[in-house]
């Protein structure tokens, strides 16, 4: 039994070792971990007008009311500020 323990934690401290040597020799990929999320924190967040909830402006409903750009979090919340606001 003690034997059987040895060799698992020498076959751990070599699998740790083997994925530290590999982690320092792969070349950096265009895709980092750091990339990736500057490009999350980037999206502005806004608040629909009917609802009054806050969402990434990338995926809002858009309208243009005199000249001014309205962002809304569904066309259900775009369709409602239109009725209540005629």
């Amino acid at each position: 039994m003690l034997r059987l323990l040895i060799i698992a934690g020498l076959v751990y401290l070599l699998y740790r070792a083997f994925n530290s040597w590999l982690l320092k020799h792969r070349p950096p990929s265009n895709g980092s971990v750091a990339d990736r999320n500057s490009e999350a924190i980037d999206d502005i967040m806004v608040k629909d007008p009917q609802c009054n909830v806050y969402f990434p402006k990338r995926k809002a409903v858009r309208a243009t009311i005199d000249g001014q750009e309205l962002f809304f979090c569904s066309t259900e919340c775009r369709n409602h500020y239109f009725l209540e606001n005629k």
